[in-house]
């Protein structure tokens, strides 16, 4: 059972992968929005409404609170110390893959690998 269980876990992180990628595009498209029509005192509200109304978020978004409920389900059968890692290591590399599908610079090794940068002392 628990095969099954890593096969839907690594289907929900691809699909939330590739869905962050998708709402990443359409909060762009948002801010490009905002900035062409400026107007400085827009409630919060307001705001959020507006980016509501981009299918080019919206439409992903969805799909990701959809995966985000099968996660929940799968938690019902399988153990978490086993679902959480292989979903979101499966979400980091599917991010990574499908913001490059989309054009988006990316550092492959460090996405891919989990590469990081050498902090001055």
């Amino acid at each position: 059972m628990v095969g099954r269980d890593v096969e839907k876990m690594v289907a929900v992180g691809i699909v939330w992968g590739a869905t962050n990628a998708l709402m990443r595009r359409g909060a762009i498209i948002w801010d490009e929005a905002l900035k062409s029509t400026p107007q400085p005192n827009m409630p919060h509200l307001k705001k959020w409404l507006k980016l509501l109304l981009i299918w080019q978020y919206t439409l992903p978004f969805l799909i990701n609170l959809s995966a985000s409920a099968t996660f929940f389900a799968i938690l019902s059968d399988a153990p978490i110390s086993l679902a959480v890692p292989v979903t979101n290591a499966t979400t980091f590399a599917a991010t990574a893959l499908f913001g490059m599908i989309l054009g988006e610079e990316t550092h492959v090794g460090r996405a891919l690998f989990g590469g990081r940068r050498k902090l001055p002392l």
